[in-house]
């Protein structure tokens, strides 16, 4: 197959921080992404629907005229978040869904929930009216490995939530352990995932083995091969309850590298490029439309995107830059480590 054409994708997890990174980075989404899920966790985080709206408003402004796109908005999870305030902004179309971060878990994730008891209010509420909750599912506690936090998490906190709250809808977002893909496949109902473009190319030798490569280094951390493998099945598999979620995630190149570097890895101007690769490889390029463009609007009640791209397999590789400039300071982009083939024309 040389060509394929698929209905205009959507991504299911983006950070597009502000200000001049925003400006930034806008278009590498918005050029080839219909809609996205915009993540909260600015400073200060958007915890209202006053927020979310001013957010958005500021994405708006900042996307090329010449570009078709929606962004999604999300509200930062406190221990404090007003109940009636979610349900007014899910209800009037502009919160698709609330945020879960463990305290401490990520980037800007000190407001995060700590005692998830002190949320329940929230929760009740938004399975009451079909409100999704977004999760970032890792525990923090110092004595659990940083490679095992997403198990502890399904065991410890998303399994008791949801035998509590069954008809609270959950996205499990950024899965990367067969533990997380196991537990949703076994799910009955109510259950989803999103998967990084990243996860399904890199473990966590390319961030370790030769040197340290900060660029490479995320939150969820890359775990082993066993897990990649896994959450590529899963991808390729066409099962309705996984989708892509680039968790494409802007910093500066100074604070990547530095002693204590950010976690995040910026994708969104490669990812339909990297994807098809994958899917090529996995034999499953007749799948790819739906992992990028069908099974997350039927997970969040959306109508699937009538536009349509055309993807086209080159001759020569897909030229991308190495890093872009911003506002902000040089981006890195993503590096896959393969050549890239697959180009959206």
């Amino acid at each position: 197959m040389q060509e394929l054409v698929i209905r205009r994708p959507d991504d299911w997890h983006l950070h597009l921080r502000d200000g001049g990174m925003l400006r930034g980075v806008i278009a590498d989404t918005s050029r080839h992404f219909a809609r996205a899920i915009i993540m909260p966790n600015l400073v200060p985080p958007v915890v209202t629907s006053a927020d979310a709206s001013a957010y958005r408003e500021r994405i708006l402004a900042a996307t090329p005229a010449d570009h078709s796109f929606e962004p999604l908005m999300t509200l930062y999870l406190t221990e404090g978040t007003d109940p009636h305030d979610v349900e007014a902004g899910f209800k009037s179309g502009l919160v698709k869904a609330v945020k879960l971060y463990p305290a401490g878990a990520t980037t800007n994730s000190s407001s995060g929930v700590r005692d998830i008891e002190k949320a329940m209010p929230v929760l009740e509420r938004m399975a009451e009216i079909g409100a999704p909750l977004c999760v970032h599912g890792e525990v923090t506690t110092a004595d659990v490995d940083i490679f095992d936090r997403e198990a502890v998490f399904i065991e410890k906190v998303l399994d008791p939530l949801r035998r509590r709250l069954p008809e609270l809808r959950v996205t499990m977002e950024h899965v990367t352990t067969k533990d997380g893909i196991d537990y949703i496949k076994a799910s009955k109902a109510n259950l989803a995932g999103s998967i990084t473009t990243h996860h399904l190319i890199i473990n966590r030798n390319a961030i370790l083995v030769g040197g340290i490569k900060p660029h490479y280094y995320c939150l969820p951390v890359a775990k082993r091969e066993t897990h990649r493998l896994a959450l590529r099945a899963a991808a390729v598999s066409a099962d309705r309850r996984f989708f892509l979620g680039t968790d494409s995630a802007p910093h500066a190149d100074p604070l990547k590298e530095c002693a204590c570097g950010c976690a995040g890895i910026y994708t969104s101007i490669n990812t339909l490029s990297c994807l098809a690769h994958v899917f090529e490889e996995e034999g499953a390029l007749d799948r790819l439309e739906a992992f990028t463009s069908l099974n997350g609007p039927a997970w969040y009640g959306l109508a699937a995107n009538e536009e349509k791209i055309t993807l086209r397999k080159q001759q020569e590789p897909v030229r991308y830059p190495a890093k872009i400039e911003t506002e902000a300071g040089p981006v890195t982009v993503f590096d896959p480590m393969f050549p890239l083939y697959w180009a959206v024309v």
